[in-house]
């Protein structure tokens, strides 16, 4: 199996780099043998605020997230959400908490990593 380490700092909205990373996590989650895992960032940790409201015809990371989440991991730097004011009850269900430890072991673990 291959694991694929997908590592996100940007807001979820004003640039397109959060939308094109979890764009391509979610089309490799249905790859047969690649395992999917995202480590949300810096201002990234957005992207898994629970509750979304986007404009219509808008893209929502939010949903976005949610697939990544049927098949991969999500991971939150948790310094990250308490500079921002973000707790777990916020987020997403499914997207947890995280360290920079667990960072350093997917990215030990991992087979390739893409920085958005």
């Amino acid at each position: 199996m291959s694991v694929v380490l997908f590592i996100l700092n940007d807001a979820p909205y004003g640039n397109e780099r959060a939308y094109n990373g979890l764009r391509l996590a979610g089309t490799l989650t249905a790859k047969a043998g690649v395992q999917v895992r995202v480590f949300l960032m810096a201002d990234a940790v957005g992207c898994a605020k629970a509750g979304q409201k986007v404009p219509e015809g808008y893209y929502n990371v939010q949903l976005m997230l949610g697939r990544v989440l049927r098949k991969g991991e999500v991971a939150l730097c948790g310094t990250c959400m308490d500079a921002r004011g973000l707790g777990e009850a916020d987020m997403v269900e499914g997207a947890q908490r995280s360290t920079l430890a667990q960072l350093a072991d997917w990215t030990a673990e991992a087979d390739k990593v893409l920085v958005f």
